[in-house]
Order: C-alpha cells, then sequence, then structure tokens
C-alpha cells in the first residue's frame, strides 16, 4: 500500500518522569479520531533517545493496543551501529506494526556506500516495511537521491520522510522517484510546497496542532483545488516556525498541555520546558486561533 496523507509522530507525554500513559492512550484515540493517516511512535518527537528499553516496548505495546488496527503505525528504529538497529527491529516485530521509520546513520557520517549497506542489511533483515528518514541537519550526512532511488529496488523499503534541507535536491526527489514509492516530507513548512509539487503527503510534528487544517490541504490539493488550499495554508504557516523556535517537542508539549490535551508538559533531559518569551508568542499565535476555530470562527 502506497503512503500518503498526513502522518503524526506522536509526542511522548511524561509526569514526574515517567511516561504518562493515560494522556498517551487519550492522544491516540484523539487523533484517530481527527483523520490522521498514520501514527508513528518513538521518532524524535516522541524523544526517543531519552526511552529506556522496557519504555521502548511498552510504547509500542500500547500504540498496538489502543490502536486497534484502525490506522497503519511505523516505529522509529534507528541508530548508527547497524547489528544494533536490526536486534531493537526484532522487537518490533513481535506487535502488529506495519513497518519502521529508520533514521540515517549519524555522528559516524558514513558515506554513500555504508548508508546503502546500512539499510540493505535492515531490509534484508525484516518482512516489515521501511520509511527511511533522511535530515542531515541532524545526523550530519545526506542521502543522495542516486543512493535512495537504489535502495528502493528492495521491496520493503517503500519510503522516505525527506528533511533534507535542500529544495533542489527534494524537487529532483520528487519528479523522479520510482513508482511506487511514496516521498513524505518531515518539513512542515514546506507541506502545501511538497503537495503541489507531487509529494505523497507528509510527517508532521505541527499537525498536533491546527490537525484538521493539516488534513483539508492535503485533501483540497488532491482534488486539485490548489487556491482553496493554499488559502487554508495561509492561515497557519505563520504558526509552524513558533513550534521548532525552541528545541521540538517542547512548543508542542506546551500547547498540548495549555489545550489540556496532556496532563503535563515535561520533556526530558537534556530538553528542557520553553522559555517564557515563547509561552507568550505561543499563546497568542496559536493557542488563540485554536479557540477561535473551537468557537465556529475560520481560519
Amino acid at each position: 500500500m502506497k503512503l500518503a496523507g498526513v502522518w503524526l509522530p506522536v509526542i511522548t507525554p511524561f509526569l514526574n518522569d515517567e511516561i504518562d500513559f493515560p494522556s498517551y492512550d487519550g492522544l491516540i484515540d484523539y487523533y484517530i479520531s481527527k483523520g490522521i493517516s498514520g501514527l508513528i511512535p518513538l521518532g524524535t518527537t516522541g524523544e526517543s533517545p531519552v526511552m529506556t528499553e522496557p519504555e521502548f516496548e511498552k510504547i509500542i505495546d500500547h500504540t498496538v493496543e489502543v490502536n486497534r488496527c484502525r490506522v497503519p503505525v511505523y516505529v522509529g528504529v534507528g541508530g548508527n551501529f547497524t547489528n544494533k538497529v536490526i536486534k531493537t527491529l526484532k522487537v518490533v516485530e513481535k506487535y502488529a506494526v506495519e513497518g519502521i521509520l529508520s533514521v540515517c546513520p549519524y555522528y559516524n557520517r558514513p558515506d554513500q556506500n555504508g548508508l546503502y549497506e546500512h539499510f540493505l542489511k535492515i531490509s534484508e533483515a525484516t518482512e516489515k516495511n521501511i520509511i527511511i528518514y533522511n535530515i542531515p541537519y541532524r545526523t550530519g550526512v545526506n542521502l543522495q537521491n542516486e543512493t535512495l532511488f537504489r535502495l528502493a529496488e528492495q521491496e520493503n523499503i517503500i519510503g522516505i520522510k525527506d528533511s533534507c534541507g535542500n529544495i533542489h535536491q527534494t524537487l529532483e526527489l520528487l519528479s523522479e522517484k520510482p513508482e511506487n514509492f511514496s516521498v513524505l516530507t518531515g518539513e512542515d513548512i514546506l507541506f502545501y510546497t511538497h503537495l503541489v509539487n507531487g509529494g505523497e503527503g507528509g510527517i508532521l510534528a505541527a499537525a498536533h496542532l491546527h490537525t484538521d487544517v493539516f488534513l483539508d490541504v492535503f485533501r483540497l490539493v488532491k482534488e486539485n483545488d490548489h487556491q482553496s488550499a493554499l488559502q487554508r495554508w495561509k492561515g497557519i504557516h505563520k504558526m509552524i516556525p513558533l513550534l521548532f523556535k525552541e528545541p521540538n517537542p517542547g512548543p508542542i508539549k506546551y500547547c498540548l498541555n495549555r489545550l489540556k490535551l496532556i496532563r503535563s508538559s515535561e520533556t526530558r533531559l537534556p530538553l528542557t520546558g520553553i522559555s517564557e518569551e515563547l509561552k507568550t508568542q505561543l499563546d497568542k499565535h496559536c493557542l488563540e486561533k485554536i479557540q477561535q476555530i473551537d468557537a465556529g470562527g475560520a481560519v
């Protein structure tokens, strides 16, 4: 099945430094009811680097149990030691999830051959589907399109979360992507641009807020009503930079807590709470607008 639509890399709520599962389960129900296309737990937005191994598995278990097969689930499983990624993948395989989202190896900065061999070995180790995640500003290495196209020849490498940071590379990718291969943007601010250039959708942390608008933009573009989609997009595109002005997911968690969707805005060290200045900006430019929509106003 080709991946498309608005996918949510769901946050992990904490309360007193423990995973707040009641809030987490509520988020899953809430966003599925909104109409998202799929869930991605344990991404960087879900603060996967600060999860213990037991917590990692508990989150997968909760996600599967609460989801009840309503939407596809892809679990964040990445790293810079190929054999360790494969070992973690075997834990994921115990659960009824569709696949994994796997980031390019970071810090040790492999060349294109190393990147190819890394994802090839992961592909050969599982029957689960794989979405590759290319985000050079976090990993220090860029998966070039030529390498990606070679990897896409593997039956279970079915898509990419593209956060390459280079619009020329992205446009080339969209124009030359293999048949039945999905390109989902991970650059939230480029969602509209990505769609009108032939992209399948996005894996979007910002879709925790104004979820309905993201879904409308996707639907309208696919209906070839680009102008209506653009008008909807103009209502929220200025909000998006605020959500990433300080380390993700701090700003998003602040908003979700203010909206009473989670009980606490806690993050785990080394992430800390957001500044008072940003709280004021989010209150004005994000939360007030959400409240206007809930009251029946237009974006």
